[in-house]
């Protein structure tokens, strides 16, 4: 905590708060929660030296909110700063009744038409990375160019991703026809849907946090939810109650789609996540 900090909250707010408490997490922002002269509480994020302004993820915001999607209210924001609603989970946990309530929401996003190109308006941020949005038409031919080649390039370029797994990663963007079926439509995608950015409330609902979307096979939010656990049976219970599963997701694509956030985390955190990555490959047969 520093005054500056306060001191910009009050601005922002209108009122200097009591004091802040450091929360975990946070590639981009530093985020705390925000102790009020009532005592009350909001969350706020403050940007990290060299990274892009939150104003940016106040918009990605607002796109899932008009998309229907449970988020919290932007309460300010300008270039340094974010000050959300707190998300009261009344002690309860990511439980099935939440898990059922996360499916139902992602799946009504995912069903909403956005119309016939995959991308967005501009380029936004996963983790810390770049994430490049240009429009295309094509999906296989975005999601190997501005995805899977794209990460895997910057995972090289850092010295992350030995030679013998770009040529792997290589092998399956030539087959991406043999996965993805060409006709799949765009939807709009939380893009970082991980247990980290999933929150439950107290009356057993879901509220998603730090997106990094754009328009893609609703699929990706599905692939990674399930690579670290982060959802169980509950989750797909409640999503296909609103949106069937197209049986090959969990055969094939999954893997595949999970691809993408494995070279994220060997690009930001080095060898550890090379056994998963190479497990992956394995699924695909590569």
């Amino acid at each position: 905590m520093t005054v500056s900090e306060l001191d910009h909250l009050g601005q922002l707010l209108g009122e200097r708060p009591a004091r802040l408490h450091t929360l975990s997490g946070g590639d981009i922002a530093r985020s705390v929660r925000v102790e009020r002269q009532d005592g009350s509480h909001v969350m706020a994020k403050f940007r990290r030296p060299g990274q892009v302004a939150l104003t940016l993820e106040a918009s990605m915001l607002d796109d899932l909110r008009a998309a229907g999607l449970p988020v919290p209210e932007t309460l300010a924001v300008d270039d340094d700063a974010l000050v959300l609603a707190w998300v009261d989970d009344g002690g309860r946990g990511f439980d099935d009744e939440v898990q059922r309530a996360a499916g139902r929401a992602i799946a009504t996003m995912h069903a909403q038409p956005v119309g016939d190109e995959f991308g967005y308006r501009h380029d936004t941020v996963v983790g810390s990375i770049p994430q490049p949005n240009t429009f295309d038409h094509d999906w296989i031919a975005f999601f190997r160019d501005r995805r899977l080649l794209y990460m895997a390039g910057l995972a090289d370029e850092a010295g992350e991703l030995p030679s013998s797994f770009r040529h792997r990663i290589d092998k399956v963007a030539q087959r991406l026809g043999e996965w993805i079926d060409p006709a799949v439509q765009p939807s709009l995608v939380h893009g970082d849907l991980w247990g980290g950015n999933m929150l439950a409330t107290a009356h057993g609902g879901a509220c998603f946090i730090d997106p990094a979307i754009y328009r893609g096979d609703g699929e990706v939010d599905l692939a990674l939810a399930t690579l670290f656990g982060s959802v169980g049976p509950a989750f797909f219970k409640g999503y296909t109650e609103i949106r069937p599963l197209e049986r090959r997701f969990m055969t094939t694509r999954r893997h595949l789609y999970q691809l993408y956030p494995l070279l994220m985390h060997v690009r930001l955190f080095g060898g550890s996540y090379l056994a998963p990555l190479d497990s992956t490959l394995g699924k695909l047969g590569v």
